[in-house]
């Protein structure tokens, strides 16, 4: 994939079809140690060990609409190639968490992408869905929750194309403020 929020994307969409109603997604930089850290955490139903155990190969998917599932690969190597780190965990009944870490000094490493039109995207299409989207650098953090956007919009849709674009130029403007860059 060329940017790592399509990888989001993909794993964010793993976990609403897993039945998620609770999606937590984490970037946090570090540029002392060039590192950049992208967290997915979900409640949905969870994977049992042996689903667990092939996930992370791209000819197994539990999908029927196709035979083979690239999305956790992909992540997966886009983080080794830069000599970072990949990790599942999951249980079932409990939810699933997906971790790459990446070295943001390495030739190979991917950018980062429009991650606020990926989280808008998300929001946009899953408003039965809470999302929980929180960015850090340092001491420096910014978080936007759906649960709190429902209460300041006071019923307005969060799929509304008004509300969309608030959303992404919101979280596009904070992320900028953390990160002071792009990554």
């Amino acid at each position: 994939m060329q940017e790592l929020s399509l990888n989001i994307l993909d794993v964010a969409q793993n976990s609403v079809v897993a039945g998620a109603s609770l999606i937590e997604i984490e970037i946090e930089a570090s540029e002392e140690n060039s590192l950049l850290s992208i967290m997915i955490k979900d409640n949905g139903k969870g994977m049992d060990r042996q689903t667990l155990a092939n996930v992370e190969n791209p000819f197994f998917t539990s999908r029927t609409t196709r035979k083979v599932g690239l999305g956790i690969p992909l992540f997966k190597m886009a983080a080794r190639q830069t000599g970072g780190d990949f990790a599942i965990t999951s249980a079932v009944g409990v939810g699933t968490t997906v971790k790459a870490v990446f070295d943001t000094s390495h030739i190979d490493f991917t950018p980062l992408g429009d991650v606020w039109d990926t989280v808008a995207i998300l929001i946009q299409m899953n408003e039965d869905i809470d999302f929980v989207y929180t960015v850090r650098k340092g001491d420096a953090e910014f978080v936007c929750d759906t649960r709190q956007l429902k209460e300041v919009l006071e019923g307005a849709p969060l799929s509304d194309p008004m509300v969309v674009r608030w959303i992404k130029e919101f979280i596009e403007e904070n992320q900028f403020e953390i990160f002071k860059r792009r990554y």
